[in-house]
């Protein structure tokens, strides 16, 4: 028999009282705009009812619709009732067409097709990604010694995609003597890439064939050696590291390290000092990491500190001893150094970044002469420099009240000049050149948007909302001036909160189409991101997850009552794990929101979390939990979005998936619509869009990455009470 698990509001009462203050109902207005008269006179695809127990040690639970799931991606009847949903999407968004083709236009007509990034100096040549008119992907080449001599394209992506209805560059690295390129490549959108290697003096691709390896690889100094981390064919984690040899088979590769715990994941780089290979491994909660020297025929890999549960740390090279970013008695995260030969014995760590209770550190650059640091300051990242020798310490200006700084491409070790990316709301991304002596600071670039946009017809403001117990929660906003302050703007917010990844408030031109038409755009800074340091992501995981959905709804609440947004016209949009958190608060306040968007959303948290089988589970375990504790398997399946769905009134939504994703598996929210359809009772719009040559980040293509981009816009003005 099923266990009785206690429910939401016995989690998290609070919840509860906020949606007591009522908006109009979520069906109200569900008879308002075309896409909705059209929707009234089709029957949506009807899933079958075919019930699966799913068993656990603390019950059985009965899914009716576990039959969507099809690890084949073969079964004729699955894909025909995704087809059946595809086509019910484009029969009730037909009306809306001259819309989305007017998006479409927009977006794509703010972007200068023929781009360039801004060149880097590497070993004598500068390497740049470059765009062609009309060209999908892009372009990575390189000119030697200077920007005036001859270009050698490296890869071309749109040859490279050629027969493809997917195709993606996942990294490259070049040889130490230049001559040579390792690529990887994913032609299905699962992320099992293919690793290759091309002649650059010739330009041909050797025959040497890696299947089944994560993108990232290095070269080790005998110009013929690729080491690269195989991945395992179920999980898909990587867990093998192997040392390739040009001219070989795949199936002669030497292996150099194995990770024997699949809660970690692994990855292989280059110390900037280039003199080592480092190996890094990670989990939630833990980390550590293994180097090699790079001139090492043997590539024996030491171990530069054993893992513990709760410390995290990453490591640098310069000169005789290891930078580390490291969490060691500072939440916070502190940046140390040791003498590489004493690395392991933690008692040789000297401080050089203190701890600091309201300052994250995220990453950091280490140079001869200075160390420049990542971090983060009531929510905003921000760059902070200082010299190894002492001098004091400098933070990088900003000019607005909500922005980001980003550390950028910084190759060369012995320069004392760093470059950094500015962007904002408002501001398209910014390279600069930054002087770490004198503090002057060049404008390299700044991101062009054609057409006549003005940053200066733009506010960006940072603010925050009270959270039912207490906490503020910040929130990045961006509106057109002029655009009334009265309770009538409709608002578009978006979230994440999850695996301590921040939602950093940055510039997108295609947004310009909603502030253009009255829009709010708005960014909950929920807890489950690391925005105001490791306590607000510890906050927002395991038995306190429920905070990230009060979070959201406070912040919903705040924007509505000091009149930034219409109570009626609130859009909600979250993707992956913030599809989970747009899963919750749908079950949760589903009167507060006038449609709900997500993409590749996880909302079947305890059949996942149950299934050990499915790529990534067991890595997420200190995220969510293990289902098989009892404690977490009640907890999950308390917010799960597909275990509560309910007879109610649902606001409109847009889900769509790929088929081919790895990360959130198609038939979560296949199953989680299907469940919808048959339970709501509502009669609001509820469209579920497939795309069957796509993985977790959607389509390939910059492109086609607007198409769907267009069709989001469309459905939410057309609910917003737009007409094309």
């Amino acid at each position: 028999m099923p266990r009785q698990v206690p429910s939401l509001p016995q989690l998290a009462p609070l919840v509860f009282c906020a949606t007591l203050v009522a908006g109009c109902a979520a069906d109200s207005n569900s008879r308002d705009g075309l896409m909705n008269d059209v929707a009234h006179k089709i029957e949506p695809p009807v899933a079958r009812i075919m019930p699966e127990p799913v068993k656990s040690p603390h019950g059985t639970r009965i899914d009716p619709y576990y039959w969507l799931r099809d690890d084949t991606r073969m079964d004729t009847r699955v894909l025909g009732y995704l087809a059946d949903e595809n086509a019910y999407v484009d029969a009730v968004m037909a009306p809306l067409a001259p819309l989305q083709k007017r998006l479409y236009g927009e977006l794509i007509g703010r972007i200068k097709q023929d781009d360039a990034t801004v060149p880097y100096l590497e070993r004598g040549y500068y390497y740049y990604t470059r765009y062609v008119t009309g060209g999908e992907y892009p372009i990575h080449a390189r000119r030697k010694g200077s920007l005036d001599a001859p270009e050698e394209i490296l890869l071309d992506g749109n040859a490279l995609a050629a027969g493809h209805e997917f195709h993606q560059i996942g990294a490259f690295e070049v040889s130490p003597n230049n001559r040579l390129l390792a690529y990887a490549e994913d032609n299905v959108g699962r992320r099992q890439y293919i690793i290759r290697v091309r002649d650059l003096d010739t330009g041909k691709v050797l025959e040497d064939r890696i299947e089944n390896a994560e993108p990232g690889m290095v070269w080790a100094d005998d110009n013929r050696s690729v080491l690269y981390i195989e991945k395992d064919p179920v999980t898909l984690l990587g867990f093998r590291v192997k040392r390739h040899r040009l001219g070989t088979g795949a199936h002669e590769d030497q292996l150099l390290w194995e990770q024997q715990d699949e809660s970690f994941y692994t990855d292989i780089v280059r110390s900037k000092s280039q003199r080592y290979i480092f190996i890094g491994t990670e989990s939630t909660v833990s980390s550590e990491w293994w180097y090699a020297r790079a001139d090492d025929p043997s590539l024996e890999f030491k171990r530069v500190l054993e893992r513990e549960r709760d410390h995290e740390y990453q490591i640098e090279h310069l000169n005789d001893r290891f930078v580390i970013r490291t969490n060691w008695n500072a939440p916070n995260f502190r940046v140390m150094e040791a003498p590489i030969a004493t690395a392991h014995e933690r008692s040789t760590w000297r401080e050089v970044i203190p701890h600091r209770e309201d300052v994250f550190v995220h990453d950091f650059e280490v140079f001869r002469d200075h160390i420049a640091v990542a971090e983060r300051s009531a929510g905003l990242r921000r760059i902070r420099v200082r010299g190894w020798q002492g001098g004091g310490e400098t933070v990088i200006a900003a000019d607005e009240p909500a922005y980001t700084a980003l550390l950028g491409t910084n190759v060369d070790i012995d320069t004392h000049v760093l470059r950094y990316t500015y962007t904002s709301l408002r501001t398209p991304t910014s390279t600069y050149d930054y002087d770490m002596r004198t503090g002057e600071r060049r404008l390299l670039k700044r991101d062009p948007v054609l057409g006549d946009f003005d940053p200066a017809n733009y506010v960006t403001e940072y603010v925050h909302a009270p959270a039912p117990d207490g906490a503020r929660v910040p929130i990045s906003l961006v509106y057109r001036k002029g655009t009334p302050r009265d309770g009538t703007a409709p608002l578009y917010l978006y979230a994440y909160g999850s695996y301590g990844s921040s939602t950093d408030p940055v510039f997108s031109s295609s947004r310009l189409s909603l502030l253009d038409r009255g829009f709010v755009y708005a960014i909950a800074h929920v807890r489950g991101g690391q925005e105001l340091g490791r306590r607000w992501y510890d906050d927002g995981r395991l038995m306190h997850k429920v905070n990230t959905f009060t979070d959201f709804i406070a912040v919903t609440d705040h924007l509505v009552q000091q009149g930034y947004a219409a109570r009626d016209k609130v859009f909600a949009h979250g993707r992956s794990a913030g599809g989970l958190l747009m899963g919750a608060i749908a079950n949760i306040a589903p009167q507060k929101y006038r449609a709900i968007l997500t993409d590749v959303p996880f909302v079947d948290v305890v059949t996942t979390m149950l299934d050990e089988s499915i790529p990534l589970t067991t890595g997420e375990f200190d995220e969510w939990g293990n289902p098989e504790q009892a404690e977490y398997y009640d907890y999950m399946l308390a917010y799960s979005p597909y275990d509560q769905v309910k007879p109610q009134a649902y606001p409109a939504m847009l889900v769509t998936t790929g088929l081919w994703d790895s990360q959130v598996q198609y038939y979560e929210p296949a199953k989680w619509v299907a469940k919808l359809r048959a339970t709501k009772t509502d009669h609001n719009p509820l469209l579920f869009r497939t795309y069957m040559e796509a993985g977790h980040g959607g389509k390939s293509g910059r492109f086609q990455t607007f198409h769907e981009t267009a069709m989001r816009y469309a459905f939410v003005l057309d609910l917003a009470g737009a007409r094309p």
